[in-house]
């Protein structure tokens, strides 16, 4: 399956079936669940509740250890997904009396990562006396705006729209989860007699009813109406249940998802899921989704570029490989969660032409002609300007299942929850047939004027958002001070550098720094052919192409002429100058993709030696001056590409550098008869016509300028960052 990975990524970003490095480990896995013709069965979660930890934690405490244990068990609910609640008893800041407080998870958070900042916090009393205000379900908005009055304690965090779920009933616990083997119940049509053989009428039925108060009254009357019920099934997206202890709460919660599990696992047992495989994984996937998603990126319009994730699990592999694939996969999503991270539908693409960049384009357009269709379909006289029509999912069979967005979180997020919507798909399927959302439903959650509001609160996203930049010698201090540079503004980066410990070094350190979403590491030699071009490919199915080329790998030597063998003089010109060659060549096909969306931009990192001779370092200077014009040569031949080539020319990086670490600080040193210590330093700051030192970071920062967009009319420059050197002038 892995043949074509020359280049061995040291960091995918990811855990589980979406990691690279765990796909390579459980090949063999993937492949025989899904040629077995059987289908995936459900995960059956069990209780993770610790009565020791439990007991040294206040009832605030405990709803959030509740709502942790459930937010962080994918069997339980997805990234975002759920939301818990308990109503506790607190001092009024102003009367100074006990009064009872309802705690629910506040809007746009995530129960398996927050804090007790996370949680919204009302009077249950004021949220109760709403219901003078409520007239109908045409209500439901206006009813949104009444939550900000009940706020105990100047609490700033919004209130989520399922907040009357929780204030309405009378329970003191209340979990809402939508695990997949729920939401497989929810959205089949055999859901509901399936709910009722499984728990024998102490579990509930609601029709579907899109979140907002009036779905809280419906839920509220039908528990009066039947009090014998411990929880209610919502159709089309999950299950409501509550108990009066942070404990039974969460141990119910887990009983019924594991219920749910048991019973569609064993009619799963009794049939191939989806109809049974059509398409067997392709053995080549890697190699064709990286070549597939640079391609499929350059025809994305908008804004910004967008970023691709690809999934190659089991899950994808099933789905949509399958008999009953194009069916299923035109009908969308269920849940409203996952249809708000996936669109209407997917983008599903014949394995046959993914060479044809042509068919390529067509289905692209075709897509945004479908979404536009839609919106014009349904949408209303208030409703907000068309969003982006790009596809966010676009399925392959045989290949598996990849992302677009213009962030890679939101990306890798749109995956997973379309890994869900196909969990959920087939165990609809086992009990009945799915249940897709509406399409008018669809679009009214979609573009519902809250969910517009809340993203036109959203902070404007970093200028270098949507970008993917590749760094060589990505782990040294200058390429390691650059990806710092590029994450800082938002960009995605891949580390490229020989030494694996050492790229995996910097890249846990950023990781912890920026998110392990945004940043790779790639053990490559740029004098190997084979990896070069394997770098390219990692960063391309990673991240889906590529904006942004740093060549910066680099050695340094001294020598007097006679002393210069062919071995020294071959190892420079392999490193500063075939290596910068082999770069921009296989960068180049990656570079050209994104001529459409406002071109790309290569960068080298020269030397002052390049343009001003030096005594005792022939070898090194004349491979930095060739690197030089090869990037001349590039700017003509890139310009008509949209592919700018420009040249950083630094000097005497000392501080901060791994070459200046090694035998090129002795040899420099002797050759300008210093120690090789502070008085090395002195020199090179006080020979420059400032007397400064160059920092790594100084030479990020115009590498930085020549990748951004403040130069986009830049090309066949070189900037030389040197403190001021008269022999460095450009002429």
């Amino acid at each position: 399956m892995q043949s074509s990975w020359l280049c061995r990524p040291t960091f995918t970003g990811q855990s589980g079936s979406d990691s690279m490095a765990q796909s390579t480990q459980d090949a063999m896995t993937v492949e025989t669940l899904v040629a077995a013709d059987a289908a995936i069965p459900f995960a059956v979660p069990t209780s993770r509740w610790d009565d020791a930890h439990a007991a040294t934690l206040s009832p605030a405490e405990l709803l959030l250890y509740r709502s942790n244990l459930l937010g962080s068990d994918l069997t339980v609910t997805n990234f975002g997904g759920g939301n818990t609640s308990a109503k506790l008893t607190q001092t009024d800041p102003l009367s100074g009396a006990a009064v009872e407080v309802l705690w629910v998870k506040g809007s746009g958070g995530d129960i398996g990562s927050m804090k007790l900042d996370g949680f919204a916090t009302l009077y249950q009393e004021k949220l109760l006396g709403l219901e003078a205000h409520y007239a109908g379900p045409d209500d439901d908005d206006k009813m949104v705006g009444y939550l900000p009055h009940c706020t105990f304690n100047l609490n700033g965090r919004a209130a989520s729209i399922d907040t009357p779920l929780h204030s309405l009933l009378p329970f003191a616990h209340v979990d809402h989860v939508h695990p997949d083997a729920i939401i497989a119940l929810a959205a089949s049509s055999g859901g509901e007699a399936a709910t009722q053989e499984i728990w024998g009428g102490k579990i509930g039925w609601l029709p579907w009813k899109r979140p907002g108060y009036t779905l809280g009254v419906m839920l509220r009357d039908y528990v009066r109406a039947n009090p014998q019920v411990e929880g209610v099934m919502l159709a089309g997206h999950g299950i409501i249940c509550w108990a009066d202890s942070a404990k039974a709460c969460y141990e119910h919660t887990v009983q019924l998802i594991a219920d749910a599990a048991n019973y569609l696992n064993g009619k799963l047992a009794a049939k191939p899921a989806f109809g049974g495989q059509k398409v067997a994984p392709n053995p080549d996937r890697a190699t064709i989704a990286a070549d597939l998603m640079p391609r499929l990126r350059g025809f994305m319009t908008g804004a910004r570029r967008k970023l691709g994730h690809w999934s190659d699990d089991a899950e994808a592999l099933e789905f949509a490989g399958s008999v009953e694939f194009e069916r299923l996969a035109a009908l969308g999503t269920s849940c409203p969660d996952h249809f708000l991270r996936t669109k209407i539908a997917p983008l599903t693409l014949d394995p046959a032409r993914l060479q044809d960049d042509a068919y390529l384009a067509e289905k692209i357009a075709d897509y945004r002609a479908m979404y536009a269709a839609y919106y014009e379909r349904c949408k209303r006289a208030n409703s907000p300007a068309m969003r982006d029509s790009n596809p966010v999912v676009v399925l392959v069979p045989g290949v598996g299942r990849i992302t677009f967005a213009t962030d890679k979180t939101t990306a890798r997020l749109a995956g997973e929850f379309y890994g869900n919507a196909i969990n959920v798909m087939r165990g609809a399927e086992a009990i009945g047939e799915y249940i897709a959302l509406d399409e008018q439903e669809a679009f009214d959650i979609e573009y519902w004027l809250l969910e517009e509001a809340k993203l036109q609160r959203m902070p404007a996203p970093k200028p270098m958002v949507g970008k993917i930049a590749l760094v060589t010698g990505g782990a040294g201090g200058i390429g390691a001070a650059t990806a710092a540079r590029f994450l800082r503004e938002g960009a995605c980066v891949v580390l490229a550098d020989r030494d694996a410990s050492a790229a995996e070094d910097v890249r846990a350190g950023f990781a912890k720094q920026f998110g392990k979403d945004v940043v790779r590491a790639v053990a490559c030699d740029v004098t190997d052919e084979a990896q070069v071009q394997a770098a390219f490919a990692y960063a391309a199915r990673e991240f889906g192409g590529l904006d942004i080329l740093v060549a910066n790998a680099g050695i340094a030597s001294s020598a007097p002429i006679e002393q210069t063998t062919l071995e020294l003089w071959d190892r420079n010109f392999d490193v500063l100058a075939q290596g910068y060659f082999l770069t921009a060549k296989h960068a180049w096909g990656l570079l050209k993709r994104m001529k459409e969306q406002g071109g790309t931009s290569v960068v080298f990192i020269g030397s002052k030696n390049a343009v001003a001779a030096a005594a005792g370092a022939s070898a090194y200077a004349s491979a930095k001056a060739a690197a030089n014009h090869l990037a001349r040569c590039l700017a003509l031949e890139g310009a008509p590409e949209g592919i700018r080539v420009n040249v950083v020319n630094p000097d005497a990086v000392i501080k901060g550098s791994k070459i200046w670490d090694g035998d090129w600080r002795k040899e420099r040193a002797a050759s300008n008869k210093i120690d090789a210590g502070e008085e090395l330093e002195a020199h090179y700051r006080n020979r420059s016509m400032l007397k400064r030192d160059v920092l790594p970071e100084d030479i990020a920062e115009a590498a930085y300028w020549l990748g951004s967009e403040a130069s986009a009319k830049s090309t066949g420059n070189m900037i030389n960052v040197d403190a001021g050197n008269v022999q460095a002038f450009t002429r």
